[in-house]
C-alpha cells in the first residue's frame, strides 16, 4: 500500500510552502536541490519540513492540500504547533454574517 504526504515547509524566508508527495524525503531532497528556477521555493532555500500528514487515500491528502493552501499564515501555524483550540477559534466565521447553530448572531 502506498502512503501519501501533506507536508508544510518553513522556507529561509519564514514563509511557507504545502505540498504533496508520495515520497517525503525525495521531494524535501528536490526542494533543497532547487531544480526549478520558477518554483516557489528556489529562492527561499533552504527549506525545513514542520508538519507532516499520511494518507493511505490519494483523494483525502490532495483534498487537505488544497484546504491548507488556502488557509491564512495564523492558521497553518496553529497547525504545526498543534494547538487545536487555536486553529478552532481562527476556523470560525468573524464577519458580520456569522451563524451559530442555525441562526444568525446579532
Amino acid at each position: 500500500m502506498r502512503n501519501y504526504f501533506v507536508y508544510i515547509l518553513r522556507c529561509s524566508d519564514n514563509s511557507y510552502y504545502t505540498g504533496m508527495t508520495n515520497h517525503l524525503e525525495n521531494r524535501l531532497a528536490q526542494h533543497n536541490q532547487g531544480r526549478q528556477k520558477t518554483a516557489y521555493t528556489y529562492y527561499r532555500r533552504p527549506v525545513k519540513v514542520v508538519f507532516v500528514e499520511v494518507f493511505s487515500d490519494v483523494k483525502l491528502a490532495i483534498a487537505l492540500e488544497k484546504k491548507i493552501k488556502g488557509w491564512s499564515r495564523a492558521k497553518k501555524e496553529a497547525l504545526i504547533e498543534q494547538n487545536w483550540e487555536k486553529l478552532k477559534k481562527l476556523s470560525e466565521c468573524q464577519n458580520s454574517t456569522k451563524f451559530i447553530a442555525g441562526q444568525r448572531k446579532p
